[in-house]
This record gives C-alpha cells, sequence and structure tokens, in this order.
C-alpha cells in the first residue's frame, strides 16, 4: 500500500533537489543516505470506520472538515531526526492536508513553542493521498526522547472525513475548532476531544545497530481497560523493562486492534490479522521481532448473538484448534520469509465454556509444544487463577473477566524473556 505515491514522492524530491538553492530549511533535515538505518520508533494500527448514515455513539466520527487533529503519541526510541507517516488506509475519497506539524507536548492539547517542527513531504507542506495510500514525510531534525509525549498536528481541508482510526487508542486527543491551528502553541482552540489516533500511523527515526519489537494482536495487545494516557498496555511495560535493563535500542510497537482476529475480517474490528500481518507487523521500518497474540475473538465471536444493522462480530465463523494453529503457520511463514522471528503468546483465560475452552487449551499445547514459534511468551501462564485456570486471577482482573487491569497488563510484560528478545532483534 502506497508504493506508487511513495514513488512519485522520491521523484519529486530528487527533481526538488537539483533544483533548490544551497540554503536549506532549518525543519528539513538532510535526505538519508544509503548508509543509514530507519527504525520505526512509534506504530499504530488503522481499521476502517463502518459506513453508516447514522451510526452508534462508538463509530462516530469528529467532524475534521478545515480542522486540525492534534495527536498525542510516544515514540519508545530515541532520535535526532524524525518521519511521520501519513496514512489514507481504508479511505473512501482522497485526502486532503495542508500542514503537519510535531512539537513536545505541554500537556493536554498545548506544545512547547520552541520544539515546533513544521513537517513536509517532498518539500511541500500539503499532500493528497489517494484512497489506501500512505506517504512518510521528508527527513525533519528534532531531538525525539523516548517515553516523552509528542503532539503531531494534521490540518485537513474543507470537506474531509475521518474514515478510518484506530478505535481504542488509550489515548486523548484533540480536534480543533475550524481553521488551521497546527502551529498553535497554545491548546486552546481544541475544543473537541476524542480517543482514537486517525491519519499518523508511525514515527521513525535513524538509529544504527537499532530494532523494533511488533506486538500485534486483539484488544489485551492493545490495552484494553487499561488506565486512560498512562501507559499500562502490556507492549508499554515490555518498553520500560526494555529500558531498565539497558535495552534504550530497541523499541516496541503496538498493533493491537480490539476486537481483532486471526481468520475474519469485522465491519468494526479491522481486517483478519493474518490480512494485515504484512503491512501491520512487517512493514514497519526495523522490525526484527514479532510478538502474536490473537485467537480468543476467533473462538468466541461464533456464539455472539447476531444483530441487525451493525453486526461487529459478524461473520460468527466456528473455528477449530487446527484451524488457528493453520493460521499461525501462515504468519510464521511470512515472517520467516522476510527475515523476521515470531514469538507465539498462548492465549489468556476468558472464563469459556467447556467447548471454547477446550480449543483455547489445545492452541496453546501447541504453541508451547510445536517448535513452530521461534519462541514462546506464556501469558496464560502468567494471568490463569491457580484455583481455576480458565479464569484470570482476581487481583490481574479488570472486572469482565476477560480483560487484564493495569497489574494484568505490567504482569505480562514481566513473562517476557527478554534475553530471548534481545537475541532475535540483534542477531547479525
Amino acid at each position: 500500500m502506497g508504493n506508487r505515491l511513495r514513488l512519485w514522492a522520491g521523484l519529486i524530491g530528487i527533481l526538488l533537489g537539483a533544483l533548490a538553492m544551497p540554503c536549506a530549511s532549518a525543519a528539513a533535515g538532510a535526505p538519508p543516505t544509503a548508509a543509514e538505518q530507519w527504525v520505526t520508533s512509534w506504530a499504530t494500527a488503522l481499521q476502517a470506520i463502518p459506513e453508516l448514515r447514522d451510526p452508534p455513539p462508538l463509530y462516530r466520527a469528529p467532524d475534521v472538515s478545515d480542522r486540525t487533529v492534534r495527536e498525542i503519541v510516544y515514540p519508545t526510541l530515541s532520535g535526532r531526526r524524525v518521519r511521520v507517516t501519513i496514512s489514507n488506509a481504508y479511505g473512501r475519497a482522497p485526502l486532503a492536508i495542508d500542514d503537519v506539524v510535531m512539537a513536545q507536548s505541554a500537556g493536554g492539547a498545548a506544545v512547547r513553542p520552541a520544539t515546533a517542527v513544521p513537517l513536509t513531504f517532498a518539500g511541500r507542506t500539503s499532500i493528497v493521498l489517494e484512497p489506501g495510500d500512505e506517504v512518510e514525510s521528508d527527513a525533519a531534525e528534532m531531538e525525539l526522547h523516548a517515553g516523552e509525549a509528542y503532539a503531531i498536528s494534521v490540518h485537513a481541508r474543507h470537506g474531509q472525513t475521518m474514515t478510518a482510526w484506530h478505535r481504542v487508542a488509550n489515548q486523548i486527543n484533540y480536534v480543533s475548532s475550524a481553521g488551521d491551528h497546527a502551529a498553535d502553541t497554545e491548546g486552546s482552540a481544541y475544543t473537541t476531544r476524542f480517543t482514537q489516533h486517525a491519519w499518523v500511523t508511525a514515527i521513525s527515526v535513524p538509529r544504527a545497530s537499532s530494532a523494533a519489537i511488533a506486538a500485534i494482536g486483539d484488544s489485551i495487545t492493545d490495552g484494553l481497560r487499561s488506565s486512560l494516557n498512562q501507559n499500562r498496555r502490556w507492549p508499554d511495560a515490555l518498553t520500560r523493562r526494555l529500558a531498565g535493563a539497558g535495552g534504550a535500542s530497541t523499541a516496541v510497537l503496538d498493533l493491537g486492534i480490539s476486537g481483532n482476529r486471526l481468520l475474519s475480517d469485522s465491519a468494526c474490528y479491522g481486517e483478519a490479522l493474518e490480512r494485515r500481518f504484512a503491512h501491520d507487523a512487517l512493514g514497519p521500518a526495523g522490525v526484527k521481532a514479532v510478538i502474536v497474540l490473537i485467537g480468543i475473538n476467533d473462538i468466541n465471536f461464533a456464539t455472539m448473538p447476531r444483530r441487525s444493522g451493525l453486526d461487529c462480530d459478524a461473520p460468527h465463523s466456528v473455528v477449530t484448534a487446527q484451524d488457528l494453529i493453520e493460521g499461525y503457520r501462515r504468519l510464521i511463514d511470512a515472517a520467516h520469509r522476510r527475515g523476521v522471528r515470531v514469538f507465539g503468546a498462548t492465549l489468556t483465560p476468558a472464563g469459556a465454556p467447556p467447548a471454547r475452552e477446550a480449543i483455547r487449551l489445545a492452541v496453546n499445547t501447541w504453541i508451547r509444544t510445536s517448535g513452530a514459534f521461534d519462541g514462546v511468551i506464556d501469558f496464560d501462564a502468567a494471568l490463569r487463577n491457580p484455583a481455576n485456570a480458565d479464569r484470570l486471577r482476581r487481583d490481574y482482573d479488570s472486572g469482565d473477566g476477560i480483560h487484564p487491569n493495569d497489574a494484568g497488563y505490567e504482569a505480562m510484560g514481566a513473562a517476557i524473556d527478554l534475553a530471548a528478545l534481545t537475541s532475535a532483534t540483534h542477531r547479525q
């Protein structure tokens, strides 16, 4: 996706470079040399917004026509130059953007004035993306510090609509009143709050000898029911552990989508993971290892009640353990063809009835014993109740019997073998 636009952007950039005066914009960095290695520092996965005349509140996107969207992101790898990826994935019309600015967050919708950097695309501040396209900005000089909050502000032209997002960002983001407020340092123009990500899908930095780990899965990787604005998902816990162990050269990318399934698409919960895997998990620059946690929704959605109108759980496909195993094998093969190692995570307890629990247990046995994955992360063992193994520990349960609370997500991060990950991400 986006190859056509990247090609044209590259050609235009070459022409502009040949014609440009010797002095360059202070905001734009020099083009990367062939020896530079860019690594993704932050990323998110997009999903289509259901196309409905009168959507329910959960699927009602904010008005973005001639407005500026300001998103708060937390990079996991530091750098002195940045590139930002803008995406029109699942777009139903061209996406026209006039202005993109990145700055350090000052809390809420405010930013630190001296840190603001306008971003360009092949030397221009405006860009139009056709449906399905994505493009990286030119490299911009900016001090990026891992773990700190940054605001990326995108002004959309009049008539634009939001047709895709990452629905469960667990982060308050902002939409302005009418007009281009990308360069505003105060947050007063940002009168609308929403808890999704849109358009901005990645930040990358040039880092030699660095690598990224892609964490991909469903709501448990997405961090559903973790604390808002607190970065308490299990990939966040892994990031903190790596940093504490001297792993500051490793990025962790959270590419979970709540409700996502391995084998089936959903109108609400995104493309099946096996179909989005190549782009979302293997596509980001610098990915050397992937952690896969997926399958519980495939098992459970077959029995969810059918709904008229918007049925997010459709198709209600019945799956077997073997169906899921074959899907995992396809992920592993795709990753290995790209030289990327895959760690399989066991499915966590969900209090399912016996027939569905039997599928979960069979899948977990295969993950642990087959040797098909390059490594195993036993999230099931980390979270299960010792007295009732088909249920979460009470002190790790967010209250719905399926999703961990902050302590549970922290326990998941603690269950990961850092040495095995480091070996996978920094091998020659």
